[in-house]
This record gives C-alpha cells, sequence and structure tokens, in this order.
C-alpha cells in the first residue's frame, strides 16, 4: 500500500499551485474525518482526498482520467483510483461506497467552505452552515463552485445536512 508521503509526493509532482494543492489537503481532511465515522481506512481515505485532483493543473480536459491512468500504471490500489474517478459525476462512476460517495460529498463543498472562511475573517470557525446556506444562494459568491453537486450530496448525504457542513 502506498504512503501519505508519496501521495503528496505526487500531487506535488503534478500540481504546482499552492491553491489546488491546499484543497487537496482539505479534501484529505474532510475525508480522514469522515474514515473515522464509518470506522473506515484513514489512511486509504485521505489518499483519495490528495489525489483526486492531482492531474487536473497539466490535464484539464482529461482530467481525472490521466491521474486515474497514472495511478494504475504506478500499481496503486484500485479502491483510491475509483475514489479518484467517483468525485467526478461526468465519469459515470457509480457512487456506490461509502468512500465514493464521500469523495463525491466533501469535494466541492470544501472548496466552498475555504471562500466562506475568506469571506468571515479568515477562520473555519467563523463558518456556521447557516452562513453556508445563505452563500450558496449567492451566484455571484464562489463563482466556480458546481452547486448542484453541493446540493446532490445533501441529499445523498446519510445524515443531518448542517453537520456535513
Amino acid at each position: 500500500m502506498p504512503t501519505r508521503d508519496e501521495a503528496i509526493a505526487l500531487l506535488h509532482e503534478h500540481t504546482k499551485t499552492d491553491q489546488l494543492r491546499k484543497h487537496g489537503l482539505a479534501v484529505e481532511a474532510a475525508m480522514r474525518a469522515y474514515a473515522r465515522k464509518y470506522d473506515a481506512d484513514e489512511e486509504t481515505w485521505g489518499m483519495v482526498g490528495i489525489l483526486h485532483d492531482f492531474d487536473y493543473e497539466a490535464h484539464p480536459d482529461e482530467h481525472p482520467y490521466v491521474g486515474a491512468s497514472i495511478l494504475r500504471e504506478q500499481g496503486w490500489p484500485e479502491e483510491i483510483v475509483e475514489g479518484v474517478l467517483a468525485h467526478a459525476p461526468f465519469t459515470g462512476v457509480a457512487r456506490d461506497t461509502p468512500l465514493k460517495k464521500t469523495i463525491f460529498a466533501v469535494d466541492e463543498l470544501t472548496g466552498f467552505i475555504t471562500a466562506c472562511a475568506l469571506v468571515y475573517g479568515k477562520s473555519l470557525s467563523n463558518v456556521t452552515p447557516e452562513r453556508v446556506r445563505k452563500k450558496l444562494k449567492d451566484k455571484s459568491f464562489a463563482r466556480g463552485v458546481v452547486r448542484e453537486d453541493i446540493r446532490t450530496s445533501f441529499e445523498e448525504y446519510d445524515g443531518d445536512p448542517d453537520e456535513h457542513v
């Protein structure tokens, strides 16, 4: 099994901007929290979070397919490859496991919450579910975030959407 350090090295090899690297780490943190909640393998889930966008900068039009190919060529476990593919709804990979549902659920939401934190005093502690819901209604805020994916993740989430936020 590859290590977190190897996942970080792969992220840094293919991703040059701090913003996308930080996004990978934010998604990792969310994935690890959910792995603990579901009593799942925290390392596997965390690495899916780190790697889900590692090919995006170099191959935006072929993302995440190029990343999946790289992972397979390097012998990464198929569970990680499938998780990376599952975060993007257009791949057609079914969200049929908790890991696949979770990577989809946290990807757009972590980016949105980060944007909210920048508005609310640059601290995550200032970002409440109420503030997130309010900002979700503002179409001019964080335009790059796919709100439909966030809404779908709320519908698919097994629990309270406020807890998810």
